[in-house]
């Protein structure tokens, strides 16, 4: 059996995770992290492992998902007293994490996809004697082709 590992006092695991104290306080109020203990002066201590939990946190608002909607989601049995439930609610948490995953790589493939036609674009743009300026509207149609420019390539014209 391995030592238990020692514990991060607040201010330390926060620094860690790159979060203010306050939004750890924050997270404990919507009981979506607890400190593992305190000391005997109160202060909060977490496990090394609680950062994989924030991390899960972060990750989840990054992909979009409000608080509250990670507060259900993380919202876990007790693994004693109802392990399989335990267990649908971790998987339900991962299926639903990879399809927002997965949204947001299609969300960045598309993106991706506008960027590659406005470099393209631009390629075209080396060929025309025409400078984007106010008069021109920026070049909007494309002198050349009559169509308007791609969205990155006109936000930046």
């Amino acid at each position: 059996m391995s030592a238990p590992q020692p514990l991060l006092k607040i201010g330390e695991f926060a620094r860690r995770a790159g979060v203010s104290l306050r939004t750890l306080r924050y997270y404990e109020e919507l009981d979506l992290l607890r400190p593992t203990a305190r000391t005997r002066g109160r202060f909060r201590c977490y496990r090394e492992a609680d950062l994989d939990r924030l991390h899960l946190i972060q990750s989840f608002q990054q992909l979009g998902l409000r608080l509250d909607r990670i507060a259900e989601l993380l919202a876990l049995p007790d693994p004693e007293h109802d392990r399989r439930g335990f267990l649908t609610k971790v998987r339900a948490a991962l299926l639903e994490q990879e399809a927002l995953v997965q949204q947001e790589i299609g969300r960045l493939q598309a993106e991706a996809e506008h960027l590659a036609t406005a470099r393209s674009k631009l390629g075209e743009c080396e060929h025309c004697e025409r400078v984007p300026t106010r008069e021109n509207n920026h070049c909007e149609p494309c002198g050349l082709t009559g169509l308007p420019l791609p969205e990155s390539l006109r936000a930046l014209y």
